[in-house]
């Protein structure tokens, strides 16, 4: 009799969980170097990279998590060519293995390339490339001393800009080698050769593009020192606008292309002119302004001497005794009307006491023969002569009799 074999039936966890442990159990793929291509390659705001490694015939995906991040000194890009170390595990809530990068190096290129990132890092920190340290080129440079290739696009271009930008400025050639075994050497004499020259104002050291094997000879440190400390302005033009070298960071200044740093080293004639013409046109200005204060001024000046001159001091005086003059005869004036007012009044007071002004109101005088006054009748005897003053005369009388008190009654 035939006996059907029981099934065993798991589920997918079960699957995955199994899966994952045969791959942690497997020595090899827990620490392996997988060399490729980057592709798909994705930052994630967590930190993470997520990438894909792949050759010509297979890819396998990959995870870099935010704490192993702290050593990889470059950026994953497209196509890149690395070599990843890590381990290869299942993600078992998705059922796929992949792998988790602990390092990731530039394949070929990627030594030199780290070797690059160490000196940077070392010289960085020496220094070398602060920007106190930079100077300053030169606005106005009339010669400009060029370490380059004899032969070769460099130096065209950087002849073709400072010609068309000003035909005036002369550019002397140091020929040197700029790529293989004594490169260095040779950028470091020719820098040091225009250093001694006194009417050099600006040194341009370049060279075309190409891969960081061939721009090497500018990342080499006696080079890299060499522009530090040479006393001269430096400009680096090495390679294209994405290549960078350590003599970029260590020149006055860097320039993307040869040409580019022939526009930086050489002032355009053009523009010169220009400035010059709008200088003298500010200048004018300036000048006419401050001519027309210095006449104010002067102006100012002027009335202020003509103040303090003696002869306008004098009729200044002049009118003020003219002043005084008036307020004098206006006071006098004043005084003497009021005096003849009050001369008046006493006049007319004069009057009230004057006899002969109360012999004009029909009053008269009367005198005895002695000439003196008689004012009462007690003075008087029947028969005495009298004299009589009136207005206009005298007339002699004789008292005929006397009466007391009868002409003059209080009513």
């Amino acid at each position: 009799m035939i006996q059907k074999r029981q099934r065993q039936i798991s589920s997918v966890s079960q699957v995955n969980q199994y899966i994952k442990n045969m791959f942690e159990g497997e020595y090899v793929l827990q620490h392996i170097f997988v060399k490729g291509e980057i592709s798909n390659c994705k930052y994630h705001s967590s930190g993470h990279i997520y990438f894909t490694l792949k050759d010509v015939t297979s890819q396998i995906s990959c995870v870099m998590f935010a704490g192993s991040r702290k050593g990889l000194a470059f950026r994953l890009e497209e196509g890149m060519a690395v070599i990843v170390e890590g381990s290869i595990r299942v993600y078992e809530r998705d059922g796929r293995y992949q792998l988790y990068a602990q390092h990731i190096t530039q394949d070929g290129a990627g030594r030199l390339y780290e070797e690059y990132e160490k000196r940077k890092k070392r010289l960085l920190a020496e220094g070398l490339f602060d920007d106190n340290r930079k100077k300053k080129i030169p606005s106005y440079g009339m010669c400009i001393g060029v370490v380059t290739a004899q032969t070769g696009a460099v130096i065209q271009d950087i002849c073709n800009v400072s010609h068309r930008r000003n035909p005036y400025v002369q550019i002397l050639l140091y020929p040197a080698k700029v790529q293989g075994d004594g490169a260095a050497e040779t950028v470091i004499q020719g820098i040091r050769f225009f250093a001694q020259m006194d009417e050099v104002d600006t040194i341009i050291i370049g060279r075309g593009g190409g891969s960081i094997e061939d721009l090497w000879a500018f990342n080499e440190e006696s080079l890299v020192r060499a522009v530090a400390e040479c006393a001269k302005p430096i400009i680096s033009a090495v390679g294209h606008e994405t290549d960078t070298t350590l003599t970029d960071y260590a020149a006055d200044l860097r320039a993307p292309t040869p040409s580019a740093a022939a526009e930086l080293a050489v002032f355009s004639m053009r523009d010169f002119e220009i400035r010059l013409r709008e200088a003298s046109y500010h200048m004018t200005k300036q000048m006419e302004n401050i001519l027309r204060l210095k006449k104010l001024r002067l102006a100012q000046y002027e009335m202020s001497l003509s103040h303090l001159s003696p002869g306008d001091q004098i009729r200044q005086q002049r009118l003020y005794l003219a002043d005084l003059q008036d307020k004098m005869r206006l006071a006098l004036d004043q005084k003497l009307v009021a005096a003849k007012h009050q001369l008046e009044l006493y006049v007319e007071e004069l009057k009230g006491l004057s006899p002969l002004y109360k012999l004009q109101g029909g009053y008269s005088y009367v005198e005895d023969t002695a000439g003196g006054n008689v004012h009462s009748v007690k003075q008087l005897e029947p028969g005495q002569k009298l004299s009589l003053v009136l207005e206009d005369g005298r007339a002699d009388v004789q008292v005929q009799e006397i009466r007391k008190g009868e002409l003059w009654q209080e009513n």
